[in-house]
């Protein structure tokens, strides 16, 4: 790794500590960094199928794995795992073991603890990143920088500079195929909602309101299970697990449930709240966040560092405001409303109703569409990440869109942390504490 780019690593897991300060010199630092020319991804042959790589074999991985796995065995796409890399023995281990029972021996093979050769190898066609938050932007640049097509979980970076560095990255290199794993973007119900949008059927949109919110009686993320088995230095190389954001003591419950803690992530906001944002975003067609205050606290699951209650507004550029709630304790949350000037937008499922404003009842008829049932929506976007690797196709959540989003959690986790609203400029691509 060259000079410059351990300094950028440095800088943006800086940020990650104490205030959380996203500060103007972290940018400053990415952008002074040549941002690479990449290959074009590798596809196959029409007879051969798709053969993918996942970095990250925890409960994410995993359940990428298993789906990538059914997909194939349903005929659904041509895919295949061939290539399982992770810090972890133990979860790698039986990661493999799955897509050995569904594949046969000898189809997969494990990489441990370096997901570099993983990437190394010219028989992958994609990889899907399914790591912890502060891994995202690091993996990303180094796969698309190897020639592959990549899925990155969601939240798309932990810190605004790697998610500004990443859009920056795919700006420069158009032919990169980088899908972000928010799959509400491909919800039949949210694609009808941007179909009304765009044809002007409620007027000028003028503020919507989403939510994610669930409850626990023990607490949140606790169902990720601490392995007695894990044995740093034997079977679990800690230290790669820390990566970017510097060394730190062994800790088994931070290695399972990171995200209750404010280094390694955002909690709510990242976790489950860029889900519903992603495609209330992508719906209007919205520009770039422009200002971003929140409020919350530690309610009830005060054990864990992040907060469990988070109330957000987002404003926009083209004047518009994103009301947005999320808890883990309390499971009643705020119906997904789209709200014009002529007309209002109420998204449930595949189903989308189109109610006029009183005053505009004359003009505006009442209506309700529902989208095709396509099954489960993560598998419809893994689905077409794996078409557009065979037909090189636009991604169907891509970076820029990400990038908006990281600006909104990014700013709404300060927000929380600092006490203060925070601002965004699009043209200069700062944040400021206002």
């Amino acid at each position: 790794m060259d000079r410059g780019r351990r300094q950028f690593l440095r800088t943006t897991a800086m940020s990650g500590l104490g205030s959380l300060a996203l500060t103007n010199r972290a940018i400053a630092a990415a952008r002074r960094l040549p941002v690479p020319v990449v290959p074009t991804p590798l596809a196959p042959s029409a007879a051969d199928p798709v053969r993918i790589g996942v970095i990250g074999t925890g409960g994410m991985g995993t359940g990428h794995v298993e789906s990538l796995l059914a997909i194939a065995k349903d005929g659904r796409a041509n895919v295949q795992v061939v290539g399982l890399a992770d810090v972890c023995r133990p979860r790698l281990d039986a990661a493999r073991d799955k897509v050995v029972a569904a594949q046969g021996e000898g189809t997969v093979e494990v990489h441990y603890p370096d997901y570099g050769a993983l990437l190394a190898r010219n028989d992958v066609h994609g990889v899907l990143v399914a790591s912890p938050e502060h891994w995202h932007a690091r993996m990303v640049e180094d796969a698309v920088a190897a020639g592959k097509a990549v899925y990155v979980e969601k939240p798309m970076t932990l810190r605004l500079p790697e998610a500004i560095r990443l859009h920056e990255l795919a700006q420069a290199n158009p032919q990169a195929l980088i899908v972000v794993g928010t799959q509400f973007v491909v919800a039949p119900g949210y694609r009808k909602a941007q179909e009304l949008v765009a044809a002007g059927s409620i007027g000028k949109p003028v503020w919507s309101q989403t939510s994610y919110c669930r409850n626990s009686k023990e607490g949140e993320w606790l169902y990720y299970a601490v392995d007695p088995a894990w044995e740093p230095g034997v079977n679990l190389d800690w230290g790669r697990w820390c990566g970017p954001l510097g060394a730190a003591p062994w800790n088994a419950e931070v290695y399972a449930r990171w995200r209750r803690y404010r280094k390694y992530s955002t909690g709510i906001i990242g976790d489950l709240l860029v889900h519903r944002i992603t495609p209330i975003v992508m719906a209007l067609n919205l520009g770039w966040p422009t200002r971003v205050v929140a409020s919350g606290g530690h309610y009830v699951d005060t054990a864990m560092e992040n907060h469990d209650q988070v109330n957000i507004n987002i404003e926009f550029e083209g004047n518009h405001t994103l009301v947005v709630a999320g808890s883990t304790v309390n499971e009643v949350g705020l119906e997904t409303v789209i709200r014009g000037h002529k007309g209002n937008l109420y998204l449930a499922g595949r189903t989308v109703t189109l109610r006029p404003e009183r005053l505009f009842a004359d003009e505006v008829d009442e209506v309700t569409v529902t989208g095709d049932d396509q099954g489960d929506d993560q598998d419809r976007l893994r689905i077409q990440w794996i078409d557009a690797i065979r037909s090189k196709a636009p991604s169907p959540s891509p970076v820029e869109l990400g990038a908006k989003v990281m600006v909104a959690v990014d700013l709404a986790t300060r927000s929380l942390w600092e006490g203060s609203a925070f601002g965004f400029d699009p043209k200069t691509m700062r944040a400021r504490k206002l």
